[in-house]
């Protein structure tokens, strides 16, 4: 598995919650498309097109989307979360209902609305023992949305999307999930979770570049959202520059105004092959495979686990903290030894994915006894 990776061998990458390493292939396949730019021009613009095309369907079956008509390809997931929350026509005393420890991306865009009189209603999950009663709790007659992402960030908290998309469907409220934390890392199901709008980039668990992101809008929503943004590439007949009597294209490609970014499409389609091949269900319990090790690891050494216990609110995310030793000091520190994690939720956040070698957890954890040593 390790031979689809050309990652240095000093290097403990624990850090796919933040920016995932490309796989070779897509390393390889970016290569290609740059050579071929730089030889040929564009003379290939068609079979670029083609890979775009690809995509739209890994995506699609990633999540379990009925076509590859309901992807969109954006630039970021914060690009994919204003598309939305501008799309939607608001009444003032309309409510949102989120929680508080979200990634600023999945907040910052709900507090903007409060301007047209839209409230964002914060569940604080720290003091929560029970975050989809309480998210529930917090909806009353005002309420529109429910918008969340599906794991947390900071402590890998994994959220029922089922349950929550139980309560929206039969409540009329809407559910967005942001799901970039979860993606490529553990099975989606579009049907199980009931999600309107499902929003992630591609950098983290999936494996690709910045700069991709997949929007989905369930298609009985997909007019309803007003249009914000403009240009040659969302219209239906994109490719007759000459026609004046354009409409929006009817399938989600009306949400991407502009040219595509091709190189970063190459390089997330190559990713995506290489998590089909395996599939996502093997994938996913390799990943638990790594991160039960390395719970393994911090139990045996009495740190402080800042991520659920319980199999069923994890995903790739395993977040400690290490009694008496400042977690900011002992992140610098583990960079400083190439250790590649993440300073989060107070703690130290490792992320390996489903290629992690086991001996990089030992190492890593080897690394945090000699750093932490009286």
């Amino acid at each position: 598995m390790t031979d689809a990776f050309h990652l240095t061998a000093d290097l403990c990458h624990l850090n796919h919650a933040a920016v995932g390493p490309w796989p070779r292939r897509s390393a390889e396949t970016v290569a290609r498309f740059a050579l071929e730019n730089a030889s040929q021009g564009s003379l290939a613009y068609p079979q670029w097109v083609a890979v775009e095309q690809r995509l739209r369907e890994r995506l699609a079956r990633l999540i379990g989307a009925g076509s590859s008509d309901d992807i969109a390809l954006v630039k970021s997931t914060s690009e994919a979360l204003s598309i939305i929350a501008y799309g939607l026509t608001w009444t003032e005393g309309d409510n949102i209902v989120g929680i508080a420890q979200e990634f600023p991306s999945n907040r910052i865009v709900w507090e903007s609305l409060a301007g047209q009189g839209v409230t964002w209603r914060a569940l604080d999950l720290d003091a929560s023992t029970d975050p989809e009663s309480d998210l529930i709790a917090l909806c009353d007659a005002r309420t529109r949305m429910i918008a969340v992402s599906w794991v947390q960030y900071a402590s890998g908290l994994r959220l029922d999307l089922a349950r929550l998309g139980d309560f929206c469907h039969a409540n009329g409220l809407l559910l967005c999930v942001d799901a970039i934390q979860g993606l490529g890392a553990l099975p989606f199901d579009l049907a199980t979770t009931q999600a309107d709008f499902v929003v992630a980039d591609g950098h983290k668990w999936m494996l690709g570049p910045e700069g991709v992101a997949l929007l989905y809008v369930r298609p009985t929503l997909r007019e309803d959202l007003a249009l914000r943004q403009f240009g040659w590439h969302m219209v239906e007949d994109s490719g007759d520059f000459d026609r004046t009597d354009w409409t929006p294209a009817s399938s989600a490609r009306r949400f991407e105004c502009g040219s595509p970014n091709l190189l970063g499409i190459h390089a997330l389609e190559a990713s995506l092959s290489l998590l089909e091949e395996i599939g996502m269900e093997r994938v996913w319990s390799l990943l638990q495979e790594r991160t039960n090790h390395l719970l393994s690891l911090i139990e045996q050494r009495g740190f402080e686990l800042l991520t659920p216990r319980e199999p069923e609110r994890r995903a790739g995310i395993i977040t400690f903290r290490v009694p008496g030793v400042p977690s900011e000091r002992l992140y610098r520190d583990l960079m400083a030894q190439r250790v590649l994690c993440a300073h989060r939720g107070g703690g130290i956040r490792f992320s390996p994915h489903f290629h992690t070698p086991l001996a990089v957890l030992d190492r890593a954890m080897k690394h945090v006894d000699t750093l932490t040593q009286p």
